[in-house]
Order: structure tokens, then C-alpha cells, then sequence
């Protein structure tokens, strides 16, 4: 069994391209998929095509960057109370438009990490240049009660460390795969399998050989692959584990 542990299929270009890319990415082999929340407006839909598909499961989140709705927590953690809503995101922190007071995204997150502990779901973390203060703020809300997984991981080791102390799952997307991207496949050899999760983030950081064009959640096997290579592992022992990872994470989605 496979599994996109995040992906976007109502992010898609075309209107009918989520159905499309999950045909084919169920004959790729791909067998189930997280598709992640970036505004609260999309619940409906999300929910709707999860009920579709039995093995999409979906969130309830504000993206970092987001500028529609920005809920409470508690009407968060009621937002994400049906059957196909596993987890709680995506949240977190994101600095990549430059210095600037992110206090406003700080105080997102942290509503986030208590919707979580509320509704009894794990947090999707995003942190995108802002490991230190992703970090801080987990430690601080003491986010291991509600566990989760960094999304698109891309820090190093001290950072891993302090995240897998934490009891987060890391998520490997397509950027493990870029040519410049060495120095996360030198953290990622020395990480421990039985932590680890593997996405595309669709339609977003499409891995070789498909850079440049819109990524499809069929193409998680490129991740797997490298990930595989990383390791010293077969494809298939890393399918398996990360798998078995995905279903240990988030334990409302029915395997």
C-alpha cells in the first residue's frame, strides 16, 4: 500500500483534474491520500469529495499565508468534527515573504495546536523558513499531546531531532529529489524510517524527472524511490513503512 500523505487535489489547474489525477495515480499504485486544507471556505467541498472517495480523507485549516476566514479555535475544533476530517491544518508558520512581524501567524498556529487538542486530531505543520520559532511554539503549547507531522520537511538534523522529540512524523515531498538539495538528503539518510511520511504536496514542488510541470499525487513513487536510495531500503519496504507511519499519525483515517 501507498499513501500521498499530503496533497491538494482541489488545488489542481483544471476543474476535473482532481478526479483525473486520482485515477491516475490509483493505477500508478498510489492507494490513499491526505488532501489538505488551506482555508476553512473549502470544508464543503473537501468534505464532499472525500465522501466520494473512501480513500481520500481531508483536514480543516488556515494556511500560514491565508487571508480568508481566520476561525477560533473552538469553532476550528467544530469544524473538523465529521467522520472524513482527520487532522487539523494546515497551520504553522511561513516567513517567506522577507522580515516582518509574523506575530499575527504565531497566534494562528497556536489557535491551531488548541483546535487540535480539542477536536482529538493531529496538527499539519507548515514551517517555511521559521524552524526556530515552528519549533518554540510546539514546545511551548506543548503540542506532543496532539502530535502531528511537519509537513515537507526540509530543516536539519538538530531540527529533526527536536520535532521527533516531540513525536511528529517528518513528511518527504518532491523537493528530496532537487539537485540542490544535498544537504537534506544527508539529514534524511541518518533519519529513523518508523518516523517518516511521504507526500507531494500536489500540485506544488513537482520532483524529477517533472520539474516545471504540475505535480500529480501518482508521482509520490519519485519520492519513494529516493527515499529508498537514502535509506539502503527497497521501494517497497519504504511504501510499507511509511504506510504503516501514515495510519499510526493520523488514526481516524480507516485503512
Amino acid at each position: 500500500m501507498i499513501v500521498d500523505s499530503h496533497c491538494h487535489f482541489h488545488l489542481l489547474e483544471r476543474p476535473d483534474s482532481a478526479d483525473d489525477a486520482l485515477i491516475e495515480a490509483r493505477a500508478a499504485g498510489v492507494d490513499a491520500f491526505l488532501n489538505v486544507a488551506v482555508g476553512v471556505e473549502e470544508r464543503e467541498r473537501l468534505i464532499a469529495f472525500s465522501e466520494r472517495y473512501d480513500n481520500v480523507f481531508t483536514s480543516v485549516g488556515v494556511h500560514p499565508c491565508g487571508e480568508g476566514e481566520d476561525p477560533d479555535a473552538d469553532t476550528l475544533a467544530a469544524m473538523a468534527d465529521h467522520p472524513r476530517v482527520v487532522a487539523i491544518g494546515e497551520t504553522g508558520l511561513d516567513y517567506g515573504a522577507g522580515p516582518g512581524d509574523y506575530r499575527w501567524q504565531q497566534d494562528r498556529f497556536r489557535r491551531h495546536i488548541e483546535a487540535a487538542r480539542q477536536s482529538q486530531r493531529p496538527i499539519i505543520v507548515h514551517s517555511r523558513m521559521a524552524p526556530d520559532d515552528t519549533l518554540a511554539i510546539l514546545q511551548e503549547t506543548r503540542a506532543e499531546a496532539v502530535g502531528g507531522v511537519i509537513h515537507c520537511f526540509v530543516e536539519d538534523a538538530t531540527i529533526a531531532r527536536g520535532m521527533l522529540d516531540l513525536g511528529f512524523y517528518l513528511s518527504l515531498s518532491g523537493i528530496l529529489t532537487f539537485r540542490r538539495a544535498e544537504a537534506l538528503r544527508e539529514t534524511v539518510r541518518g533519519l529513523p524510517m518508523d518516523r517518516l511520511l511521504v507526500e507531494t504536496d500536489s500540485p506544488y514542488l513537482a520532483p524529477v524527472p517533472h520539474r516545471g510541470q504540475e505535480n500529480r499525487p501518482g508521482w509520490v513513487l519519485e519520492v519513494i524511490d529516493c527515499l529508498a536510495d537514502l535509506q539502503d531500503l527497497s521501494a517497497e519496504a519504504v511504501a510499507e513503512q511509511t504506510t504503516e507511519n501514515f495510519f499510526a499519525c493520523f488514526k481516524r483515517a480507516d485503512r
